[in-house]
């Protein structure tokens, strides 16, 4: 049995304030992967989390993260899940989250291509614009595929000479 009581509000207040552990300006409900979080009949506080991509290597520390604020502050069970399905899209990504990214120097994704079903394998590489987050440019280019994380990719501004990461859509 799931409540909706004023304490299950603040558990989802608390949850939605956790920073992503790659892009900490942005906050698990900005980037879309903060779900849902609940209070069940037992007063376990259940929050649900969905992946960017599978095999995400910041998924453990989200987890780890949203339980601990949780804890912090006294809510004593607390229940992870991971959801897959429907599968995270950086169109979640929220326009603060999106705003937020620009104002860090790093460009927010388009919307992602629409499909049904399998997502066909590509195998050149797809060429468009992306804007400069720093001049607004789509003067741009890509320079590496991957960054520091396998969601983002390098590019660099031709008209302000300027680098910056850039998410990928999903």
């Amino acid at each position: 049995m799931v409540t909706t009581l004023p304490d299950a509000r603040r558990a989802r207040h608390i949850a939605e304030q956790v920073p992503d552990p790659e892009l900490p300006m942005l906050t698990l409900a900005d980037l879309g992967v903060l779900r849902d979080v609940e209070l069940t009949g037992d007063g376990t506080v259940v929050a649900s989390l969905t992946p960017t991509y599978s095999g995400c290597p910041a998924m453990a520390e989200m987890r780890a993260d949203v339980a601990a604020r949780l804890r912090a502050a006294g809510y004593a069970r607390v229940e992870i899940r991971t959801v897959l399905d429907p599968p995270w899209t950086s169109d979640w990504i929220t326009p603060a989250g999106r705003r937020k990214l620009t104002e860090h120097g790093i460009a927010p994704p388009g919307p992602a291509a629409p499909h049904d079903g399998p997502v066909p394998l590509l195998l050149s590489a797809t060429r468009h614009a992306v804007a400069c987050p720093r001049c607004g440019s789509a003067d741009t280019e890509e320079t590496s595929r991957f960054a520091a994380t396998a969601c983002k990719s390098l590019w660099r501004c031709r008209a302000c000479r300027e680098p910056f990461e850039y998410v990928k859509e999903i």
